[in-house]
């Protein structure tokens, strides 16, 4: 067996957003989520939105309201021409 070959396991404390913190083993010291078990709707049972801002609107928010404009295709040569 070779020698160092897997990496350093250690105790790891898992740590929500809402609070709620879980100890367990990984390779990292300490992790942080943006949503668990204790706050999920999915579990709770809530109909509460977790991101107020939708995808498009932080991107667009991000980078400015990107519109697409639609080019003209080149016209081909006839063919046989």
């Amino acid at each position: 067996m070779k020698a160092d070959l897997h990496p350093n396991y250690q105790e790891t404390t898992i740590t929500c957003t809402c609070g709620t913190v879980y100890n367990t083993r990984s390779t990292q010291k300490e992790i942080k989520i943006g949503i668990c078990a204790a706050c999920h709707p999915f579990f709770t049972g809530e109909q509460r939105f977790v991101d107020t801002a939708g995808r498009v609107d932080k991107f667009a928010k991000r980078f400015g309201a990107v519109t697409l404009r639609r080019t003209a295709k080149p016209k081909l040569a006839a063919a046989g021409s």
